[in-house]
Parts: C-alpha cells; structure tokens; sequence
C-alpha cells in the first residue's frame, strides 16, 4: 500500500493530526476543535499558539468549507486505508439549554430527562461545557443537590453532582455561587457537598471532596478562617474510610489549604486529624501521598494540640522518623521539621520524648542525614536538634559507633 501525502493545510497546527472538527478562531487561524479547546479552556491560555496574539475572544468559529475538504480527500482516498471523519455534532446554543431548565423546573418529572440531555451535551466538548455554565446548568444541578433528603443521596442528586464535577466549574462562577446569595443558601450548597462525602458510592465521594476543594479555593479569608469542625471530621471520614487515591489527595491537599487560617490547626487536631494521618503513614509507601501526610503534619505540630496528638500516638514518633531518607528530599525534610517541633517545644515530656527518640532511632537517623546529600536546610535544622540535646544523647549507647564520628 503506497504512503498517501496528508495536505499541509489539514493537519492541525498543535498536533500536526489530520483536523476532524477544524474551527477557526479570532485570529483567523484555524485549528482542530478538541486541540484548541484543550489549549484555551484546560491549559487556561489566552494567546493564540501561533500568532502568540492575546484573544479578546475565545468564541470558535466552525470551518464547514475545510471540513468538507478533508472528508472529501478522505473519501477518495478510502482504497488506501484513510477512514472518512464523521459530521462533527452541532454545537449547543443557549437558548435550547435555558428552555430544557425551564421544562424541568416547572415539571419535576422532566428533571431526569433534562439531567440525561445536560450529561449528553457536557461530554461532547469544551464548548458546550461553556454554554451550559453560562445558561445557568450550575445552580440547576446544585438545587437538586440541596433538595434531597437528610442523609439521602437520590438518583437524581448523584446524577446531578457528577454532571457538576464533569462540567468542572469556572473560578468565576464557583465564587459567585458561594457569595452571591444569602449565607443559609451558600451553607446549603457546601453542606450538600459533606453529605455526599460522608454517604455517598466511591464515585460521589470523590467528587464531592473534590469540588469542596475548587469551592473553598476561591472562597473569602474570612470563610475559610470560620471554617467549621464538620469539614475536619469529613477529611477524617474520607481518610480513614480509603475512598480512592484521588479523594485521599484530594482530602490532604484540602487540609493543607485550611491548616494555614485561624485556629484550623487546633480544629484539626481537636478532630483526630492528626491520628488518622499517622495511620494512614503507617499503612502508605506512595510517594506523593507521604509528602502530603507529613507536609500536614508539620503544619499540625506547630500548635500544641497537634504535638500533643502526635505523641499520644504510640507509632507517631517512629513513623515520621522512618520516612528520612526512604521517600524524597520533600517527605526528609518535613520529617526534621516535625521531629524538630517535637524535640524543642514538649516541655512537659521532655525526658520521655528525649528517651524515646533514642530507643526508637530517631537520634541514630538524624545523624545519618548529615552524612548523606540533603538539602541545607533539612541538615542545618539536624544539626539544631542534635546540638540542642547534646547532653542527653551524645555518648548514649543507641547511637551506632559508625554514627558518633558526624554527631555534631
């Protein structure tokens, strides 16, 4: 079969693929849909990828002529193998999106058939997931949300909150939504989120705790400085309850974002926050998600609640000292933090705390890290320690004899 030669002008600029949906946009440049909207509404830039011209407008213009083109050169050249590209579907327009709300808000039994059409036109494209944010499908799906039962996810109410996360909500309009109406209302929609967390399928769950995090990323200092125990417990929930990999990042990243405000710490800790985090390290070897355990547990033991906690633990101290050295230069230098934090502020344990670093090998760990390659500040904050408790540790029989020559 002889190698057919692909017309320049059909090859889309960014993937040099053959263009099944090309589109102009306001530059004149034409590219392939599903590209250009990766490039404008994923990647979130706003300059066209070859002329580098800012865009006044993301407004994509479809090119029928080309498209015929390419399907025509497909045709002919089907002997050889090259499939014809389908007729693109055609793009939703507003008008239609705001007239099927309208049918399923005046008549309840419409509601399930407009979700079904909503979850079509969300899954075709970027574009669509535009028109339907700016017909207003967010507050729809969050209505329905808010609606269901105490304690009762419906069918409805899942469909609804999968369809919110898959349309992944502009910035904008998530901060509109969280601030625009009265404060019961902003609590309705955030409280719909924590009963998805704590009652909902694998599926649910994950995409509540993800959408409390994009929610709660835009939201005022001063909502995130009164932030209630209840988000405290349902990170706890998710965590211990192994949802997936994705909701326990998401729980961890949203953890650290809250720790920094107000008294989140002591909140935190006062909800077995800490705990669940020591056991979670127990049972973790994956990399990303040691780093976000011990980055919030750094954050934790700079109050002393979280310290508090941490040494209630009975594996607290020796897990945190076994990541050193076992996961990244990141998860070593957290693991210093806390044992630094630990070491300088337990005054009311000292001898216990000071022994049991000892016996469990924390001494011996910290100073293996001045013999190895680590970043200045991870071995300048060993050295405070081991300097700090010199007396108490210098000539101990726990620290292997190999080990006493680099003890500072």
């Amino acid at each position: 079969m002889e190698e057919i030669e692909v017309p320049s002008y059909f090859l889309c600029p960014i993937s040099m693929e053959v263009m099944r949906d090309p589109v102009t946009i306001s530059t004149g440049i034409t590219y392939d849909r599903e590209n250009i909207e990766r490039w404008l509404f994923s990647c979130k830039h706003t300059t066209c990828p070859i002329t580098n011209q800012d865009l006044k407008f993301t407004d994509l213009t479809p090119n029928h002529n080309l498209r015929r083109l390419i399907q025509s050169w497909c045709m002919l050249n089907s002997s050889n193998g090259i499939q014809r590209i389908p007729t693109p579907k055609p793009q939703v327009q507003k008008t239609y999106v705001v007239k099927i709300l309208n049918e399923a808000q005046k008549c309840p039994d419409m509601q399930f058939n407009c979700l079904k059409r909503i979850r079509s036109m969300a899954r075709a494209n970027e574009s669509n997931k535009k028109c339907l944010e700016s017909a207003g499908v967010v507050d729809f799906l969050a209505s329905i949300m808010i609606k269901k039962k105490e304690s009762e996810v419906s069918d409805a109410s899942d469909k609804a909150l999968n369809i919110l996360f898959h349309l992944n909500p502009s910035d904008t309009e998530l901060k509109r939504f969280i601030t625009s109406r009265n404060d019961h209302q902003d609590h309705q929609f955030l409280d719909s989120l924590l009963q998805f967390m704590k009652s909902g399928d694998v599926q649910s769950r994950t995409n509540a705790i993800t959408l409390v995090r994009s929610t709660l990323n835009v939201a005022d200092p001063a909502q995130l400085i009164g932030i209630q125990p209840v988000y405290f417990k349902s990170i706890v929930g998710i965590l211990n309850d192994k949802v997936s990999q994705q909701a326990t990042k998401e729980a961890l990243k949203l953890l650290l974002e809250l720790c920094p405000w107000g008294r989140n710490r002591i909140k935190a800790s006062e909800n077995g926050v800490v705990f669940t985090l020591i056991e979670l390290l127990l049972d973790t070897n994956e990399r990303r998600v040691c780093e976000l355990i011990l980055t919030a547990l750094d954050h934790l033991c700079t109050c002393a609640e979280g310290r508090a906690e941490l040494l209630s633990h009975g594996g607290g101290i020796a897990i945190v000292s076994k990541k050193i050295l076992r996961v990244s230069h990141l998860a070593s230098d957290r693991s210093v933090r806390i044992l630094c934090s630990i070491s300088k502020f337990s005054a009311t344990c000292y001898n216990k705390v000071l022994q049991e670093m000892l016996v469990v090998g924390v001494v011996s760990k910290l100073c293996l890290v001045l013999q190895v390659d680590v970043s200045p500040k991870t071995k300048e904050k060993t050295k405070e320690i081991l300097r700090l408790y010199s007396r108490v540790w210098r000539d101990s029989s726990c620290i292997p004899s190999h080990l006493l020559s680099s003890y500072p």
